[in-house]
């Protein structure tokens, strides 16, 4: 059995990597291995492009565990040449590969050249025979043995057939260590139950955006490599990447997302699955880089995706990328902010980097900038001072008239953060009309410097012990 846990920067441990050509299985072996559905799995050739990566157990044994992209000759400069590249600089680091074919197939001239360039790598591999169900499947796994990388294991990653032998001999095969027991996979909540109690564990950061606004070459200059596949091609990314990062105040788990289109585009299966992991990827984040292409201003679908935001309770940082690109950055920067505080009033204040991530002119600024954000999100307001400034708000603006009579507030407190939720006690406080709540929330965050961050103001209301029941 295995179990999949969040990156531990703090052990060394071996790396498995799963390479072959398209489109025989590596993605579906991969979350098998994982034990769910990491990776985008559909029945199209060159689904994964971007490297996957997860800890997991097996057999006792905890290892990392990589997905790589189909192998396939091509010229370097050439997307499936930067592809064939990311997967090399896999292996290159693997303590073991699985080298998986495609039994129904047989062995291709592809698959011959790769396990020949492998058997030039000195890595260790093992040869996996996947589509191996039934009997028919076994005698056809026996053909890998035409490779010369020793005995094939035959499976079947999508029946599930053939995985208790794949753990023993990867098992059997990674360098000795100290053996882990199993652990459950850690509960990540979307909204904290309790209020303030946070999971343990890294700050957890995505990167969400319309496509080719720069998210991926974003990552890749915050982590200093190439990790992530970049381009003039639109929609390279398709699957949601988890990355650790470290900065100075501790660790990030990085995510970089497909790019978001309007759903009237979105027509492809593939296509629909990818926005799927990224929104998913955007629940479970607590900051959120929405990164956009800043010589192209605001879209409309920048300011759906920031309302998405919102409506999760994420907090928010406005990434203007390709900023080097900019003529004039003054007029530039005031037509962002006027656009945003017009159209985003419920984020007012969300803070702005403006960077090249291909030069790396101003991303030392982002980070720091993230922290701040996650401060806020965070912050809390003592139950005495929240109510010095409720009197002095109704006192300044006295509750309107709703059907000829005054509503009656009484107090307020902070039930919660992340994001800052407060609940307004008083009688008939339902029937308050919403300009009245946008005067409170803008003036919770102008007094208690609360920019850019969700409020949520919850009414509650008295009732009338005499009035009848349902």
């Amino acid at each position: 059995m295995t179990s999949s846990f969040p990156p531990d920067p703090g052990h060394d441990l071996p790396v498995v990597v799963i390479a072959g050509r398209p489109n025989v299985g590596k993605s579906t072996i991969f979350n098998r291995l994982v034990g769910r559905r990491q990776a985008l799995v559909a029945d199209t050739p060159g689904v994964t492009r971007d490297r996957k990566e997860s800890e997991t157990t097996v057999r006792g044994r905890r290892i990392r565990l990589i997905d790589t992209a189909g192998l396939e000759e091509a010229a370097p400069d050439t997307l499936f040449g930067r592809m064939r590249a990311s997967s090399e600089s896999a292996v290159a680091m693997a303590d073991l590969v699985l080298f998986c074919v495609d039994a129904r197939a047989g062995i291709t001239p592809a698959d011959e050249h790769f396990a020949a360039w492998l058997r030039r790598q000195g890595r260790p591999v093992l040869v996996l025979a996947n589509k191996a169900e039934g009997r028919q499947g076994a005698a056809a796994a026996m053909e890998a043995f035409s490779l010369g990388l020793g005995a094939p294991l035959g499976i079947s990653a999508e029946h599930g057939e053939g995985l208790a032998d794949l753990m023993g001999e990867i098992a059997d095969r990674i360098p000795a260590g100290p053996l882990h027991p199993r652990r459950a996979p850690r509960r990540v909540e979307s909204e904290d139950e309790d209020g303030d109690v946070r999971p343990p564990g890294p700050l957890r950061l995505a990167i969400v955006g319309r496509p080719n606004a720069g998210k991926s070459t974003l990552l890749n200059r915050l982590l200093g490599e190439e990790r992530m596949i970049t381009g003039p091609e639109p929609g390279l990314t398709r699957d949601s990447v988890s990355v650790m990062l470290h900065d100075d105040e501790g660790p990030i788990q990085l995510v970089d997302t497909a790019g978001l289109r309007r759903k009237a585009r979105i027509d492809e299966t593939l296509e629909k699955m990818s926005v799927s992991a990224s929104i998913e990827a955007l629940k479970m984040a607590e900051v959120v880089i929405l990164a956009l292409d800043a010589t192209l201003g605001v879209h409309e679908q920048d300011l759906q995706i920031a309302r998405l935001i919102e409506r999760e309770g994420r907090c928010c940082v406005l990434a203007l990328n390709k900023w080097d690109a900019v003529e004039d950055r003054n007029l530039t920067r005031q037509a962002i902010r006027d656009r945003i505080e017009m159209s985003l009033s419920q984020m007012r204040g969300i803070p702005v980097v403006a960077f090249s991530a291909l030069t790396g002119a101003g991303v030392n600024k982002l980070l720091p900038t993230v922290r701040r954000a996650y401060e806020v999100w965070n912050r809390r307001v003592p139950t005495g001072e929240l109510n010095r400034w409720f009197e002095m708000m109704v006192s300044r603006h006295p509750p309107p008239l709703v059907q000829g009579r005054r509503l009656k507030l009484r107090y307020i407190t902070q039930a919660k953060s992340r994001p800052p939720t407060f609940i307004l006690f008083g009688t008939r406080t339902e029937q308050m009309p919403e300009d009245y709540q946008r005067y409170l929330v803008n003036g919770l965050r102008e007094a208690f410097d609360l920019p850019g961050t969700p409020i949520r103001l919850l009414l509650r209301g008295s009732q009338n012990p005499y009035a009848p029941t349902k």
